[in-house]
């Protein structure tokens, strides 16, 4: 990612945490396309989820302990967080609770333009509408194992039970699956480098 004004990052900003956040957030972008439904898009877009992620990512950086956990897993958990809060809002509207967006939840003013300008490309970048496209046309547990196991991380045994298959069957297709996809262009920009 861009820092503003050339080389220089951005005064009390960690550049380690821009060059990490930069190389997960297309993966978060891919994410945050297929997770948002149409019905919550009015509410939450995908662009705005990874930048309210970049500002609670930013914000909490300091405490991120990369021996406890990786820093894609770090920012993919805020980004869960970050459609929770925006599907319990949404809920809470359905039935007439008063509330709206969280005071936390999307408070984009504070994004920096470079932030935004980044993730308007991240929209447009080749290898997510690429990678956008290759989801589209799998089948839906396999579009569902690409989502809980190549991007959340999540184990096979544990999207074998959210999808109602056996660990198996989940983590045979995940490996054709997961071999097939890598040798697309896009595969290390979404899924990362190889475990």
């Amino acid at each position: 990612m861009e820092a503003t004004g050339g080389d220089t990052p951005r005064r009390g900003l960690d550049p380690r945490f821009e060059a990490l956040f930069g190389e997960v957030a297309p993966a978060l972008y891919a994410w945050a396309e297929l997770r948002i439904r149409p019905g919550l898009r009015a509410r939450l877009d995908p662009q705005d989820l990874v930048q309210e992620v970049w500002i609670r990512g930013m914000q909490g950086f300091a405490r991120f302990d990369e021996r406890g956990v990786s820093f894609r897993a770090w920012a993919f958990r805020i980004g869960k967080n970050i459609l929770m809060e925006s599907l319990r809002a949404t809920r809470n509207e359905i039935v007439g609770t008063p509330g709206g967006v969280t005071s936390r939840m999307l408070a984009l003013e504070r994004v920096p333009q470079d932030v935004t300008s980044f993730t308007q490309r991240l929209a447009r970048e080749e290898s997510v509408r690429s990678f956008l496209d290759e989801a589209g046309s799998l089948a839906e547990v396999d579009r569902m194992l690409l989502l809980h196991c190549g991007l959340e991380g999540e184990t096979c045994a544990r999207a074998a039970t959210k999808l109602g298959i056996s660990e198996d069957a989940a983590i045979k297709r995940w490996q054709r699956l997961k071999a097939r996809l890598r040798g697309e262009s896009w595969s290390r920009a979404i899924l990362g480098p190889e475990e």
